[in-house]
């Protein structure tokens, strides 16, 4: 497996570099590979992976859910009200206790807490009520369905199968964080699934159940719900856990659509993850607003990220906020201000 990280972004304080942060970036589109900085990294798909593994169920709960429930089923929530309503609507009381997620508070919580730690808090609990939903329907066992050998996950690696080609197999299942298998892959074999959401985005509801309810997504200042809201429809984009982005944008430049994953080598960072699809999409053409400005640095992008051919568009990003943190330094000489012995 290939573990060699690339630097993606560094944080300057008057131009010294003292954060770089490393990590992969691929560009698909169809199945062609276009770009790749890192991209032969091996990691899991982790809930990235989500709007891939709902298509097993994409026929049967069409009829049966409606948009919110659809989007929550590839959802990633942070446990506010409207995500529980949602995640609760699929299920009735009595199948909740079949729910595996681990016991969790919400992922993004505010004020004073009582809360206690519930299942349908995770922030996976939408994902893991969908597949109850939809093993019901397909008359597959609801028991055992975190299991690598229960029909769903057998489905899903044949789903992987078709883009990745009929040879294609998992180096390594693991258990995710919520319970469910995740598998092992390149993330320049992530960013050709996240291409094929782009070409197959009018085969089921997907694309559509992402675009049309993006706040149920992530949530509140989410780094995948703030781009799916700011690109007029035509990017979904969905986090995965530590460190993982994938974006399907529809673009008149890849008529076979485009795949781009990016993973930050130490795991999830928002604001790094932030900066690094800012630029990745910034030079295709699509504007969202800056991350919260880093005390007295600057971010500044590796321009390995991107393409060759698009590097000339990197110019035409404004790179932080009004505020400057290169302006709020001391301007002197300091040799006016101290003296030295040289002697």
């Amino acid at each position: 497996m290939d573990t060699t990280w690339v630097p993606l972004v560094e944080y300057r304080r008057n131009n010294i570099a003292e954060c770089v942060i490393h990590g992969a970036v691929s560009w698909v589109s169809g199945k062609n590979l276009i770009y790749s900085w890192g991209g032969n990294v091996v990691c899991y798909g982790r809930s990235m992976m989500k709007p891939i593994m709902l298509k097993v169920f994409a026929e049967e709960l069409d009829p049966v859910f409606n948009w919110e429930q659809k989007a929550i089923s590839v959802s990633s929530h942070n446990g506010d009200t409207e995500h529980i309503r949602a995640m609760k609507s699929i299920l009735n009381e009595s199948e909740m206790s079949l729910m595996q997620t681990p016991h969790a508070l919400p992922l993004m919580q505010f004020g004073i807490q009582k809360r206690r730690p519930r299942r349908y808090y995770h922030s996976c609990s939408g994902e893991h009520a969908a597949i109850l939903k939809g093993c019901l329907l397909k008359g597959w066992s609801r028991v055992g369905y975190t299991l690598p050998h229960h029909p769903l996950h057998i489905a899903y690696l044949e789903m992987v199968r078709k883009y990745l080609g009929k040879d294609w197999n998992p180096a390594v299942i693991a258990k995710d964080g919520c319970g469910l298998p995740t598998a092992s892959m390149s993330v320049t074999q992530l960013a050709t699934m996240y291409a094929s959401l782009v070409t197959e985005k009018d085969n089921d509801w997907i694309w559509e159940a992402m675009i049309k309810n993006p706040d149920l997504i992530g949530g509140f200042n989410r780094l995948d719900s703030t781009i799916i809201k700011s690109c007029d429809g035509k990017v979904i984009a969905k986090e995965g856990a530590d460190g993982l982005l994938g974006l399907a944008i529809l673009h008149p430049d890849y008529p076979e659509g485009l795949g781009i994953v990016i993973k930050i080598a130490h795991g999830w960072d928002t604001q790094a993850t932030w900066y690094v699809a800012r630029y990745v999409l910034g030079v295709l053409g699509f504007e969202f607003r800056n991350p919260y400005p880093l005390e007295r640095q600057k971010a500044y992008i590796v321009e390995n990220v991107i393409p060759e051919s698009l590097r000339k568009n990197i110019e035409k990003i404004q790179p932080w906020d009004e505020w400057d943190p290169d302006r709020d330094r001391w301007e002197f000489e300091i040799d006016t201000h101290i003296s030295y012995d040289r002697a």
